[in-house]
């Protein structure tokens, strides 16, 4: 077990880590689930591989050992919502990182409670904002189970949803008519005339001809 004190590292690294593509995919799902810092992605990747053991691990056994364990990883994925309750260990498979992070309580938060940006839901969850039913989760990483996902909602006390609504009602609405748009919108063959400049007057002598 080792010492508490020191506990067991949920996280690996990839193999190539300096990877272009990898480090432009890495910094492109941060940005979309808001994450800190590519640790949480990694966790979600280390989490998915050893999901991903299980079931492959399970397709090598027999038919009656299969029959017996199969059902117990089924259920904890269908119970967190990474699967259907029809689905096979081929589905599980399938699953990628962002069916993992979708499931946080951050990403639930943004897309049920109307935050424009993964971060402000990342800032309620922490500054105890957010409850699930009757208790508070200042976890943005608590991954949410299908029976939790409708009772998630904001603490009677908190003074965000007025916030969100004050900010609604003071984004301008700029209407598109077909008048503003032809008048904004010229042919590519067109040829703009530049303004003709006016010749600069002759300065005036300064010595008067007449003596």
């Amino acid at each position: 077990m080792g010492d508490p004190k020191y506990p067991r590292k949920v996280w690996r690294k990839p193999k190539r880590p300096l990877n272009y593509e990898l480090k432009m995919d890495e910094l492109k799902t941060l940005g979309t689930f808001g994450l800190r810092t590519k640790r949480e992605l990694w966790k979600a990747h280390t989490e998915l591989s050893r999901v991903r053991h299980q079931a492959r691990s399970l397709l090598a056994l027999r038919q009656e050992v299969r029959a017996e364990k199969e059902p117990i990883l089924m259920n904890s994925l269908v119970r967190i919502g990474l699967v259907s309750g029809d689905a096979t260990l081929d589905d599980v498979l399938n699953l990628n990182a962002t069916d993992l992070l979708s499931r946080r309580l951050q990403t639930i938060v943004t897309k049920k409670l109307g935050f424009k940006t993964p971060y402000q839901a990342r800032q309620a969850v922490i500054h105890g904002h957010i409850m699930i039913g009757d208790r508070k989760v200042d976890i943005p990483s608590y991954t949410v189970t299908v029976d939790e996902e409708d009772s998630v909602h904001f603490a009677p006390e908190s003074k965000i949803p007025e916030m969100l609504e004050k900010t609604k009602k003071e984004e301008p609405v700029v209407e598109v008519t077909e008048e503003t748009t032809d008048a904004v919108e010229t042919p590519k063959d067109a040829v703009i005339e530049k303004p003709t400049e006016t010749p600069a007057e002759a300065p005036k002598d300064k010595t008067s001809s007449t003596e």
